[in-house]
């Protein structure tokens, strides 16, 4: 049912801070200098509590990732959706096997035979099979590939809120 295996076991606990800043961070990061600074002006807090703020939400895993997202084929890159049929009983410890490789962008669980999609971001095709075989034999699993043939652009935006029950304030004072 949950996407992340590891993300599905708590619920995050957001202070407004943090679910205005996912929120803004989900649209476009200024080409500046100091990025991080203008979005602090639009928040109404410095540019060191917006770094902090997210480098907590990466490492408490409320975010895990961010960055550009690029047109991988343009630089000689290649991205492969693969999915796998995992027995559910072990389904969270080969999730955690995936998921630790570098090449690895993301990790779903669908409803499905398949019920494992990720997706594999690799420097140069050639790598692709290499990672493929690499999780077959990390988890005993068949991995299908299934390279991109044409590309779509879907804006998602996954709006975040404050946990309103949760005790949790909006944080250290706004400076």
């Amino acid at each position: 049912m949950h996407d992340n295996p590891i993300a599905s076991k708590r619920l995050a606990q957001l202070d407004q801070l943090d679910a205005d800043l996912i929120n803004r961070l989900q649209e476009d990061l200024p080409l500046l200098p100091r990025p991080f600074a203008a979005i602090a002006a639009e928040l109404g807090c410095s540019e060191e509590l917006v770094i902090e703020r997210l480098q907590h939400l990466l490492a408490q895993g409320t975010l895990t990732r961010f960055g550009p997202l690029f047109q991988i084929e343009r630089a000689g890159g290649l991205f492969v959706l693969a999915a796998m049929q995992v027995p559910q009983a072990r389904f969270d410890a080969v999730a955690m096997l995936v998921n630790a490789l570098p090449e690895v962008a993301h990790n779903y669980r669908r409803e499905h035979a398949l019920n494992m999609w990720f997706v594999i971001a690799v420097e140069t095709p050639a790598q692709a099979d290499s990672v493929c075989a690499r999780i077959e034999a990390l988890t005993d699993c068949t991995v299908f590939s299934f390279p991109k043939e044409r590309e779509f652009f879907v804006g998602l935006r996954l709006p975040a809120q404050a946990n309103k029950t949760s005790g949790v304030t909006d944080g250290p004072e706004r400076i």
